[in-house]
């Protein structure tokens, strides 16, 4: 439900910000708008506010809406209403109107990281964690516990901003020149190569690859929880125990014990823990567990977390007005840049289809961040109201940014397209968005199957 509500929510916002930056630009130029609908098909609402001209219209397919305004090509118009009619304005006015709906949406996400950056933006350290032998980050000299402070001179305050910049870098094959603080407080710089990227490592989790991941406190192997009644409970072991050794064979993680009790189904493990700086000994027998056809011991035993060391690694960027506000246009831009390369880079073959997505992933994603919290959520709004202006101002047509070509084209010759042009461009527009729809259907459906 959460899931539902908040992807609702998300297309609601998005798509009556885009249709009221029409609707009030076409207001200004007194343009005559008979219908304002949010969502497709059948109308399920409808309502006149006190004498207004405009019909408000909620339909039954919430993924759009639109502004329906008087224009000679939709319908005979009344002699005394043409000069209010769409097609009649100056080409220029025209233009206003249509770019206006992709511009709201952009000054959607500048309000929307504004107040995020206001209100602090949640987010991990920027601190390394192992880095994987035989990757860029290994070649470049980083080590386990460096803080990248900057990336070609852009402060990186936290991993989300570390993607950005490094996915900007890498749709432009252009080495990252980063700025790192050592545990003991020393700065040095190196030079992150990233020309070794396939567009198939772009498909996943890119930094991966580069051998960069976050820092993760280690997880020691000290028992936080029992399953009543379970194998270890049973056996002796108390919240707080310590685990030192299995069968001789030294546990200094978490991790460690989990792979010995999964590894031993059925058979008796002799345990070497401390309780209260005690040094004690007893012995168990993982119970055998099926697990998609696959036999694993375990126990019934849940760690303990140090809650502390993991919120030590968190942080809040937050800025003054000002600052919020200029970070706000920066970060709006930047994405909005780096999404257009990223399409760009899809149509020609240089990064793979597959990071389309469509409306079941968004309606994930809208669940999972609303899960997180206010600050995650407000991010998804600003990154999907970009994505949603950036892909309107294409020059597709039945796109906003088709009809701007068809504007331009104007402006240069002095006289509107020819009705057949206009209309063979529909059918392209029609076939380029289905084709793109089904791509992102199939990439969302694959997604849920093969996770």
């Amino acid at each position: 439900m959460t899931t539902l509500l908040a992807f609702i929510f998300a297309i609601a916002l998005l798509v009556v910000f885009h249709e009221l930056g029409h609707y009030f630009v076409a207001r200004l130029f007194d343009v005559k708008v008979l219908r304002f609908s949010v969502g497709f098909g059948k109308v399920l609402y409808t309502r006149h506010f006190g004498n207004g001209e405009t019909e408000w219209v909620i339909s039954a397919i919430p993924l759009g809406g639109y502004v329906k305004m008087l224009d000679e090509r939709e319908g005979e118009v009344e002699e005394r209403e043409l000069p209010r009619a769409f097609n009649r304005k100056p080409v220029l006015q025209r233009m206003a109107i249509v770019v206006s709906g992709p511009i709201a949406n952009l000054l959607l996400a500048v309000m929307l990281y504004f107040f995020l950056f206001t209100y602090g933006v949640p987010g991990i350290k920027p601190v390394l964690g192992e880095v994987a032998p035989n990757t860029p980050a290994a070649a470049a000299g980083l080590h386990s516990k460096q803080t990248i402070v900057s990336i070609d001179g852009q402060v990186v305050p936290n991993w989300q901003e570390i993607r950005w910049v490094l996915l900007d870098l890498v749709l432009q094959k252009k080495a990252a020149k980063l700025e790192l603080s050592t545990p003991e407080g020393e700065h040095r710089f190196t030079v992150l190569e990233v020309d070794s990227l396939t567009p198939a490592d772009l498909d996943g989790d890119f930094l991966q690859k580069l051998g960069l991941q976050p820092y993760q406190p280690p997880v020691y192997p000290v028992i936080g929880k029992l399953v009543e009644g379970g194998v270890a409970q049973q056996a002796g072991l108390q919240v707080n125990d310590r685990i030192l050794r299995i069968d001789g064979r030294d546990i200094a993680l978490w991790e460690d014990l989990v792979n010995m009790v999964r590894s031993h189904p059925g058979k008796i493990l002799n345990i070497e823990l401390e309780r209260n700086g005690v040094l004690l000994k007893l012995s168990l027998t993982p119970e055998v567990s099926d697990e998609g056809g696959k036999t694993t011991g375990r126990i019934g035993a849940a760690v303990h977390i140090d809650k502390a060391a993991f919120e030590a690694m968190l942080t809040d960027v937050r800025y003054p007005p000002g600052a919020a506000m200029q970070e706000a246009l920066r970060k709006t831009w930047e994405t909005g840049w780096v999404s257009l390369k990223m399409m760009g880079k899809m149509v020609l073959g240089e990064i793979s289809l597959k990071n389309l997505s469509g409306p079941i992933t968004i309606a994930d994603y809208a669940g999972q961040s609303a899960h997180m919290g206010l600050g995650a959520y407000v991010g998804f709004l600003a990154l999907i109201s970009i994505s949603l202006g950036v892909l309107n101002l294409l020059p597709i047509p039945l796109l906003d940014g088709g009809h701007l070509l068809y504007y331009s084209v104007e402006l240069v010759k002095g006289s509107p397209v020819s009705e057949g042009l206009w209309e063979a461009g529909q059918k392209v527009g029609i076939a380029l968005l289905v084709t793109m729809m089904a791509f992102a259907l199939y990439n969302d459906i694959s997604r849920l199957i093969l996770g």
